[in-house]
């Protein structure tokens, strides 16, 4: 069954700095949101895509196919979750609500093939779906109020959430709206699938597949672009 692609994109990444959003911040020429969209769009089960933007969006390049696929665009909320919800209400009207839906973060733009298809095959299988995470490896401390260390967490269990994650149109839709009536903010999906108590896969993916958040980490992917050129 085709599979589409929702990527919410109307956030303006404060905690980047600077007048662009980070998903249209350049690298080896090309927005990093192109990045995302390629790597998406280059499976053959990945129909099209729907990109959330803001109202009045000057830099969105106005594409309305990529890599020979469509990509639709419709108006974002002022949280993630609001424009993930904007993105499931424009899918296609062929979309049916129990068709499993993709959702990438649009600064995420180092997605490799063999994730996306370990993600695909085994949440298609899963009855609730699935998201690419990773073990935390690093040794986890709690903080106290002056700054000092108040202990040392168990980190044996906790995963590191990625995207995209994959779950039902219509599941993740309900999921996502009653966390919002409820004045809850999900700042993934999976965080509103389990306040229903629906438990989500994990699937576990590369390190390098991570979110570009701070200048540090656009350097990062652009010497990861270099290394693929050399």
């Amino acid at each position: 069954m085709p599979i589409w692609v929702v990527i919410p994109a109307a956030g303006r990444g404060l905690r980047f700095g600077g007048e662009t959003p980070k998903q249209y911040l350049h690298a080896g020429g090309k927005p990093l949101i192109a990045y995302a969209l390629s790597a998406l769009l280059a499976h053959p089960a990945v129909e099209g895509a729907v990109v959330a933007i803001s109202e009045n969006d000057a830099d969105w390049p106005g594409w309305t196919q990529y890599g020979g696929k469509p990509v639709l665009t419709c108006i974002g909320g002022a949280t993630r979750a609001q424009s993930v919800l904007a993105g499931l209400k424009a899918l296609p009207d062929n979309v049916r609500s129990d068709d499993f839906v993709l959702v990438h973060d649009a600064a995420r733009p180092n997605l490799s093939a063999a994730d996306l298809e370990q993600l695909l095959e085994r949440g298609r299988n899963d009855p609730v779906g699935a998201i690419l995470a990773a073990p935390v490896r690093d040794t986890l401390k709690r903080a106290g109020d002056d700054g000092g260390i108040d202990g040392t967490e168990p980190r044996s269990r906790l995963w590191r959430a990625f995207t995209p994650q994959l779950f039902r149109r219509l599941q993740l839709s309900r999921a996502l709206e009653t966390a919002d009536a409820a004045g809850v903010e999900c700042t993934d999906e999976s965080m509103a699938m389990e306040r229903l108590g629906l438990r989500p896969l994990l699937v576990e993916g590369s390190e390098d597949n991570f979110k570009v958040t701070t200048p540090a980490d656009l350097n990062r992917f652009i010497f990861l672009l270099s290394q693929r050129a050399s």
